[in-house]
């Protein structure tokens, strides 16, 4: 189960955390991502962490402003987002598969980023 939070309403230029809690497994062989939906658009692939080692992904377009990282101990992840701008408003999903499959199996509830210009 993931159950995502940190969403809400911002300013442009501002910051958020979004966190994603996991649990119901062991997730040591997973990778743990973020998803975004904007109104009217196609959902998009945010970045991503292997929870076994840190490695971390980023869409092109978000490197720089968005930074991925996990607390094992808590077994959250974390998506810190900085200098919003309008455009990222969205509904931001996490959501994990295991390093070997193609598709994501668990899917978090959703939270919402708004930033107004």
């Amino acid at each position: 189960q993931l159950q995502a939070s940190g969403g809400g309403l911002v300013q442009a230029g501002g910051s958020l955390r979004l966190a994603c809690a996991a649990s119901g497994r062991s997730f040591s062989t997973y990778v743990m991502s973020w998803f975004r939906q904007a109104p009217g658009k196609e959902r998009e692939f945010v970045s991503a962490i292997i929870w076994d080692g840190g490695r971390t992904y980023y869409a092109d377009s978000l490197k720089g402003r968005f930074t991925i990282s996990r607390d094992t101990a808590k077994s959250t992840v974390y998506l810190q987002m900085n200098s919003l701008k309008p455009e990222d408003t969205a509904v931001y999903y996490c959501a994990t598969r295991d390093v070997m499959e193609a598709e994501y199996a668990y899917w978090g509830q959703g939270t919402r980023v708004t930033v107004s210009s």
